[in-house]
C-alpha cells in the first residue's frame, strides 16, 4: 500500500502549527524518547546492519549506534542554550535599540537518507530537526531494506506520524514525495541525485543541504611514522569495505616512502582482517549486486598490488590495492566507495597540491606528516570540507567540529550545534525605544541633517 504523502503533510502541518515543537522541554522528551528507543532495539539495529552490509557487531555500535547516542546526550545537555535567543551588540546610530536573534523551527523537513551507513545517516540529521523544533519526513534508502524497517517500527513506536513519519519506498516514491512543498530538504547521498533533488527544490524556493562525497586524497609525506599511518589509513579506508564517503579514495605517496609503505599496509590488512578475509567477521559485503558490478571494474584499470579477490554469490570485493593508475580512468574520475585503494606516487608536495587541485573539491582531504611545513602548505593551497592530519575518518566523531563539503562534494553543515542551527531559521528581532525620536530621521531634510548623519557614521 502506498503512502498517502498529502496527508502525512496535511497531518504534520495542522500539527506544526500547535506550536508545541516550539517547546523546547517538549524537544527534549522526544530526544529522551529516540534515545531509550535506540538503546531498546540495539540488537534489531545491530542484526539489520549485518543483514544488509555485513557489519559486524563492534562495527554497528562503533560507527552507527554509538555515535547516534552520543549525538542525542550531546544535544539535550546543550540544547536549552543553544536555543535562548542570541543578543547582538547596538549601534551608536540606533541608540538604546536592542537586538537578538531568534533561532526558529522552519516547519515540514525532508530527510532522505543513504544506505551506506543506513542507520546514524538518518539519525544524525532527525536530531538536528528534532532538536530545532520541526516535524519531519524520513526516506531511508531500499537498498538497506532491513535497517530501514527496523527504524521505520523504531520511529512509529516512538513518535506520532503527524510528529515524525518514516515513508520506504524507490525512486519513484522519492519523486512523489518531491512534488510536494517541503520548508527545509536534507539530502546525503551521489551529486547526480542531488542535482535532480535541487532543480526541485527550486519550484518551491525549498532550501537544501546536499551532503554529498568525492574523491577524498590521501597525501603521505616522507616524514612519517610507518605503522600508525598503514594501521590508520587500513582502517579508514576498508571499514564498511570502503563505502564511506569520507574514506580515503586514492592515496598519494611520496616516492621514497611508497614502497615501504605499501608494504606496511598489506601486513595490516592481514593483521586485521586474516589471510583469507571472505572468511572474516569484521570484513563488510557491497550493498548490492550493481554496486558490486561497478566496483568490480575498477580492477582492471591499475595494476593489483596486493588483494583483488571476490566473490558475486556474496557481493565480496577484498581490500586492494593498486598502482599505474591513468588520471584519467574511471577508477581516478569517479567515486570508488568500495574497498579499492590507488596508490600514486609524487616527487615534490607542489606536485601533489597541484594534481588535487586540478579536480573537484574534496568532501575530506587527509595529510600524513610530521613536517608542520608541509601541513600547512596543503592546508593554505587547497580547499576541501575538512581536513584531517595524521589520521582518517575520525574527525567526524568531533561533535563540535562542522561536517560538510564544499562546491561538488556538497554545502551545508552539521553535527553537534551545527545541526541545530542547520535546521533553524536565524529570525533577526530589534526593540527599538519608544522615549524619544530622532527628527533627523524625517523629510524635509535640511543640510546639517546630512552632516550630523555624516558625523554619527565616520
Amino acid at each position: 500500500m502506498e503512502p498517502q504523502i498529502e496527508t502525512i503533510l496535511k497531518n504534520q502541518r495542522a500539527f506544526f502549527a500547535t506550536h508545541r515543537t516550539k517547546d523546547v522541554k517538549f524537544r527534549i522528551e522526544q530526544l529522551n524518547k529516540l534515545k531509550s528507543s535506540i538503546i531498546s532495539n540495539e540488537s534489531k539495529i545491530i542484526d539489520a546492519l549485518y543483514k544488509d552490509l555485513h557489519k559486524s557487531d563492534m562495527e554497528a555500535y562503533g560507527s552507527e549506534i554509538g555515535p547516534g547516542l552520543a549525538k542525542i546526550t550531546h544535544t539535550i545537555n546543550n540544547l536549552r542554550a543553544w536555543a535562548k535567543p542570541a543578543k547582538v551588540k547596538g549601534s551608536i546610530t540606533i541608540p538604546l535599540a536592542k537586538a537578538c536573534v531568534h533561532s526558529e523551527p522552519y516547519g515540514i523537513v525532508l530527510i532522505i537518507s543513504p544506505w551506506n551507513y543506513p542507520f546514524i545517516l538518518s539519525m544524525s540529521p532527525l536530531i538536528g530537526a528534532i532538536a530545532a523544533g520541526n516535524c519531519a519526513v524520513v526516506k531511508p534508502s531500499e537498498f538497506s531494506s532491513n535497517t530501514s524497517q527496523v527504524m521505520q517500527d523504531l520511529l512509529d513506536a516512538c513518535f506520532d506520524r503527524e510528529y515524525v513519519t518514516v515513508i520506504q519506498g524507490d525512486v519513484a516514491i522519492v519523486q512523489r514525495i518531491l512534488q510536494h512543498r517541503f520548508d527545509y530538504i536534507f539530502y546525503t547521498g551521489n551529486g547526480l541525485v542531488g542535482k535532480e533533488i535541487m532543480k526541485v527544490a527550486a519550484e518551491h524556493l525549498t532550501p537544501v543541504t546536499m551532503e554529498l562525497g568525492g574523491k577524498c586524497p590521501c597525501v603521505v609525506d616522507s616524514d612519517i611514522d610507518y605503522e600508525k599511518t598503514a594501521r590508520r589509513i587500513t582502517l579508514g579506508k576498508f571499514q564498511n569495505a570502503g563505502q564511506t564517503c569520507v574514506a580515503p579514495d586514492y592515496l598519494m605517496v611520496h616516492k621514497s616512502v611508497k614502497r615501504k609503505l605499501v608494504d606496511e599496509i598489506q601486513r595490516t590488512i592481514i593483521e586485521f582482517y586474516g589471510q583469507d578475509v571472505r572468511k572474516s567477521k569484521d570484513f563488510s559485503r557491497i550493498i548490492n549486486e550493481r554496486h558490486y558490478t561497478r566496483i568490480l571494474k575498477y580492477l582492471e584499470e591499475g595494476d593489483i598490488v596486493f588483494g583483488g579477490d571476490y566473490d558475486a554469490m556474496e557481493h565480496y570485493i577484498g581490500p586492494t590495492l593498486i598502482e599505474n593508475v591513468s588520471p584519467g580512468s574511471k577508477v581516478m574520475q569517479e567515486e570508488i566507495f568500495g574497498p579499492i585503494l590507488p596508490i600514486i606516487e609524487y616527487s615534490d608536495i607542489t606536485e601533489a597540491i597541484s594534481y588535487i587541485n586540478s579536480r573537484p573539491k574534496p568532501l575530506a582531504l587527509y595529510i600524513f606528516s610530521n613536517e608542520k611545513r608541509i601541513q600547512e602548505k596543503i592546508l593554505h593551497e587547497t580547499s576541501s570540507g575538512g581536513v584531517c592530519i595524521n589520521d582518517n575518518v575520525i574527525q567526524t566523531a568531533l561533535l563540535e567540529l562542522p561536517f560538510g563539503g564544499v562546491g561538488a562534494s556538497g554545502f551545508g553543515r552539521y553535527h553537534g550545534k551545527w545541526s541545530f542551527d542547520l535546521f533553524s531559521n536565524k529570525k533577526s528581532v530589534m526593540r527599538q525605544t519608544v522615549l524619544f525620536d530622532l527628527k533627523v530621521r524625517y523629510p524635509p531634510f535640511k543640510v546639517s541633517a546630512l552632516n550630523t548623519v555624516r558625523r554619527f557614521v565616520r
